[in-house]
């Protein structure tokens, strides 16, 4: 795996077994939605610019996480173009953008009194971009195609 692998996200199966044909691969991305599941998964619009996208909305946290995905059938391939907007703390500024392979933890935080009287800091809330990106990445190469991680589709 070579630095622009590394700088995308890219990921390779393991070799030597079969491919399985595109119908199971998006068969298998699109039954990862369910309960439970932080993102939802939806056949792509001609506006999305992709096959698959996969969507989640933290409104706690003001993070908004887009991935889409085009299926390239004659490399056995899945490229994913991450896409993420957060909204400012400032009420007068825009959210901000960011697009391509960028793992982020959102945490907060709050004070609680503990069991000895001491007032500690405490994480109130989590969220890992990974619980959307790892679950398709682990579907994507469990049908044995890539995952290529890219800056336009």
């Amino acid at each position: 795996m070579g630095f622009i692998d590394r700088l995308t996200g890219t990921k390779y199966p393991d070799g030597g077994l079969l491919q399985l044909p595109s119908m199971e691969v998006r068969a298998a991305l699109l039954a990862l939605n369910g309960p439970g599941v932080p993102f939802r998964v939806r056949n792509a619009t001609p506006a999305d610019k992709a096959d698959l996208v996969a969507e989640c909305r933290v409104p706690r946290m003001g993070v908004t996480l887009k991935t889409g995905m085009r299926l390239v059938v004659e490399k056995s391939e899945v490229r994913f173009l991450h896409e993420r907007w957060e909204a400012r703390s400032s009420g007068d500024a825009d959210a901000q953008y960011g697009r391509g392979h960028a793992p982020a933890v959102y945490r907060q935080w709050e004070t609680k009194q503990g069991p000895d009287g001491r007032r500690r800091r405490v994480e109130s809330f989590r969220f890992d971009t990974r619980d959307v990106t790892d679950p398709l990445r682990d579907a994507v190469l469990g049908s044995r195609w890539t995952c290529r991680g890219a800056f336009k589709l």
